[in-house]
């Protein structure tokens, strides 16, 4: 019995217990194209009056601002649009047409998913996957959010000339790749480090 018992409180203990992620620098490669990305997205800063029709849309009182996803108190606004997918601008910018109170942890699960694909798919902290009730109701709140105003989107290619809008890209690229070396050599350094450990 008490092995057993012994056993129960090692899962647990183990359970318990988590080492923190290590961060590597090639697991910021979407961090620095989003950074690039996010240098050239132009935002535009509301009026009152905008935020307070936005709000009236959303069914929110100023005093009580909720996300827009899930309910939770909002702690930021979320770019109901990706700005960023397949590692390059979409067009979409900050603006209110394109921004709903979201709370931490739904602003970092969806990403740059769909917001509709997010809410009803099974994301560990989506609605759905949260088992969130009324989910139905705040997809017809975004969905009129979105009837309310045509967001911006801008053409890049289109404004920016040819060889700038690459140029720009391979910047991004050449970073990325200065980061992948700096890994190599960190690793090395690491495994140094680790040897000279005193081994218990």
């Amino acid at each position: 019995m008490a092995t057993s018992n012994d056993d129960t409180r090692t899962r647990l203990l183990m359970a318990a217990f988590r080492m923190p992620s290590i961060q590597t620098m090639r697991s910021r490669k979407t961090s620095i194209t989003n950074a690039f990305v996010s240098a050239i997205i132009p935002s535009i800063r509301p009026s009152v009056d905008e935020i307070a029709e936005a709000l009236a849309i959303l069914r929110m009182e100023p005093s009580d601002v909720r996300c827009a996803y899930c309910g939770d108190k909002s702690s930021e606004w979320d770019h109901l649009r990706p700005l960023v997918v397949k590692r390059r601008p979409t067009g979409f910018i900050s603006e209110i047409a394109n921004l709903v109170p979201s709370c931490g942890k739904c602003n970092q699960s969806k990403g740059n998913t769909a917001w509709r694909d997010w809410m009803l798919g099974k994301a560990k902290l989506s609605p759905t996957g949260r088992g969130l009730p009324n989910i139905a109701e705040r997809i017809s709140r975004l969905e009129a959010y979105e009837r309310w105003r045509a967001p911006i989107r801008v053409e890049f290619e289109s404004i920016v000339p040819r060889e700038s809008w690459d140029h720009y890209w391979s910047l991004c690229e050449q970073v990325i790749d200065d980061m992948r070396r700096c890994q190599e050599f960190a690793d090395k350094l690491r495994a140094q480090v680790v040897d000279s450990l005193p081994r218990t």
